[in-house]
């Protein structure tokens, strides 16, 4: 029975991931989840007290794959920081470039919630950055930057920035001239 009730709960974890991130965590409800998830909406409900804690429960399981992809990631590069940057941002092209690609799902989620401050979805969102750029601090520290936590924030921003653009004007030149933005602050620092 308890596996029937674990594999219950994470059909409907990625029921409402998959819904979150096409419509949105705002207009998203709870009776697409449970008829994308193959459920009643009261055997949701016997799963997660309420919407906002099933938008904390999905973007805590995200964090988890994002994280160890992340890692992973961080652990195949080898070679300078130039090269790192390079292949962060092809990386980056490559997930921009996929069909129905809308961003973070971490960034919108505190997009949405933006008038709440204590929201699991905005709580979720800063332990994602915040991972993030503790990752890439942790390897440009590798390679022996002498500030590798303002480098890692720096480019995080222009991730972050550029991610937007994207968006906002469907051109893929923003990641060009963020790769190159990062790669001149790489330049900058080596200098030191």
């Amino acid at each position: 029975m308890r596996r029937k009730s674990a594999e219950t709960r994470q059909q409907i974890i990625d029921a409402a991931y998959t819904h979150f991130y096409q419509s949105g965590f705002i207009n998203t409800g709870v009776d697409v989840i449970a008829e994308a998830a193959g459920i009643t909406k009261r055997t949701l409900y016997q799963y997660f007290s309420c919407k906002d804690e099933l938008i904390g429960v999905v973007l805590e399981h995200q964090h988890q794959l994002a994280v160890e992809r992340i890692r992973q990631w961080a652990d195949d590069i080898s070679g300078e920081p130039e090269q790192m940057v390079i292949m962060l941002f092809e990386k980056f092209a490559r997930w921009a470039g996929e069909a129905g690609w809308q961003g973070s799902g971490f960034t919108r989620a505190a997009v949405e919630f933006a008038d709440l401050p204590g929201h699991p979805a905005r709580t979720a969102a800063r332990r994602q950055k915040r991972a993030v750029e503790q990752i890439l601090s942790a390897k440009f520290d590798s390679r022996g930057l002498a500030d590798s936590r303002t480098l890692a924030r720096q480019i995080l921003i222009l991730v972050e920035g550029c991610q937007s653009l994207v968006l906002i004007h469907d051109s893929a030149d923003y990641i060009a001239a963020a790769r190159h933005a990062a790669l001149a602050l790489v330049a900058h620092q080596l200098k030191r």
